[in-house]
């Protein structure tokens, strides 16, 4: 063997080396983001679950948000549909009510302010709402749009209708699938 077969052999190894690190490196680097996006869904974290799992859960999850997020979406929607509404009922306090100086004013304030109690009410019935109904993501394997959720009273709950009756949840909560 001459010299040039050796330095071939050794550069052949040092080849074959740098590209089983790089390999090693790869799937470390793919392994860690499996964990990541495991433990960014909330029905597996800190669970063992194999990469299929984990795409599948994290599929559900993806779908479960956008028709949370849609939902919100439209209750936004609805809100400033509503509140653009009562502003042009406002508005149009002072044209209906008769020219008299300060009665005129304080009528218009007084209607004013029981709209503004009747919204501040249908606001506190919203949040009486929001807090006796929270529902959360299923930690089963509910898939279509009809899966079913439990809600702090152990009612159920459809949480993926889409529907505008749908009621906020906080950031916070964590879903939790229904047993019936």
């Amino acid at each position: 063997m001459s010299d040039n077969d050796d330095i071939e052999v050794e550069s052949d190894a040092d080849k074959r080396a740098h590209h089983n690190a790089l390999e090693r490196k790869r799937r470390d680097h793919i392994k860690d983001s499996f964990h990541s996006l495991r433990d960014s869904v909330p029905s597996l974290q800190g669970e063992k679950a194999s990469r299929a799992q984990i795409l599948n859960k994290a599929t559900e999850y993806i779908q479960y948000m956008r028709r949370k997020n849609h939902a919100h979406q439209q209750d936004i929607d609805d809100l400033k549909r509503q509140n653009n509404l009562l502003e042009q009922q406002v508005s149009q306090f002072p044209k209906k009510l008769p020219a008299r100086g300060v009665k005129r004013r304080t009528s218009c304030q007084t209607m004013h302010g029981a709209t503004q109690t009747r919204i501040g009410e249908k606001v506190r019935v919203l949040e009486k709402v929001k807090a006796s109904q929270s529902t959360t993501f299923p930690a089963s394997s509910a898939t279509g749009d009809g899966a079913r959720f439990t809600n702090s009273k152990g009612g159920t709950v459809s949480a993926f209708d889409g529907g505008s009756g749908s009621s906020s949840e906080s950031e916070g909560e964590v879903p939790q699938a229904a047993t019936a």
